[in-house]
């Protein structure tokens, strides 16, 4: 795990305590892309999580919650393009 994901990881333990947590780069699919930073650079993420906190939520409040909890690393363009998948832990589907 890079230096970025493993930051994304640690913020989002730390605000959100889900249940499961998977940050996924998918920096490499970009190149050539906007946003892309060269092979080494990471820049684009999937993060897939399951948290209580999430029970009740639409998925609009699920996502702000996990951009609050990442904060500068995305204002400041640390990460350039997020996917979300946000779960609650009695949610029946995968689905985004």
């Amino acid at each position: 795990m890079g230096k970025v994901a493993a930051e994304i990881h640690a913020r989002l333990t730390a605000a959100l305590s889900p249940l499961s947590l998977e940050v996924i780069d998918d920096s490499h699919h970009h190149a050539g892309h906007a946003g892309h930073r060269g092979d080494d650079a990471e820049s684009h993420f999937t993060v897939k999580l399951t948290a209580a906190s999430f029970a009740g939520q639409s998925r609009i409040a699920r996502q702000r919650s996990v951009y609050a909890a990442l904060g500068d690393l995305v204002a400041a363009d640390r990460v350039h393009a997020l996917r979300i998948i946000a779960h609650a832990p009695n949610d029946l589907t995968d689905e985004a």
